[in-house]
């Protein structure tokens, strides 16, 4: 069996990693209805990591083993402005096929991310993702991170 590689994203590797990124996003309307995913989603993921690959202050790895994409990790670096410290690299989208989870994967993945957002600039990392996602909020609580930030949405406009 073919080892595991994490590595840069190349733009080889877009349209099976946008693939990943729409997996995880139905996923994430599976926790909360408030993120239904768009009708062209498949077409708005390819051109969103396209555009990570050519930014400067974006992070995009994949885990690879050939030429099959089994992760993705995607950060962007970030000046918080009015607070110390100022550069955070915030990780937008971790995902990991079902098939290759509870390994190391995830881990290793999210330290070279990590790695990468540093030597960027990066003095803190923070993670996004839906406050419903049970799955992500105990994989980075289990790695020291906490809730820094809550945004609260309503469903309904109007009154």
């Amino acid at each position: 069996m073919q080892r595991i590689t994490i590595r840069d994203a190349r733009g080889e590797d877009l349209r099976e990693s946008a693939r990943l990124v729409v997996r995880m996003k139905r996923l994430n309307e599976e926790f909360d209805p408030l993120y239904k995913v768009v009708g062209d989603v498949e077409k708005r993921a390819l051109k969103y990591l396209r555009e990570s690959i050519g930014s400067k202050n974006t992070v995009l790895i994949v885990a690879s083993r050939g030429k099959r994409i089994l992760g993705l990790l995607r950060a962007v670096l970030e000046d918080r402005v009015f607070y110390e410290p100022l550069m955070t690299g915030t990780i937008t989208d971790l995902y990991i096929l079902p098939e290759a989870r509870r390994k190391t994967m995830g881990n290793d993945m999210l330290q070279h991310g990590i790695k990468k957002l540093k030597r960027m600039g990066a003095e803190m990392i923070t993670a996004e993702f839906p406050a419903q996602n049970e799955i992500a909020v105990r994989f980075y609580h289990k790695r020291g991170f906490r809730a820094l930030v809550n945004i609260l949405a309503k469903e309904e406009m109007g009154q």
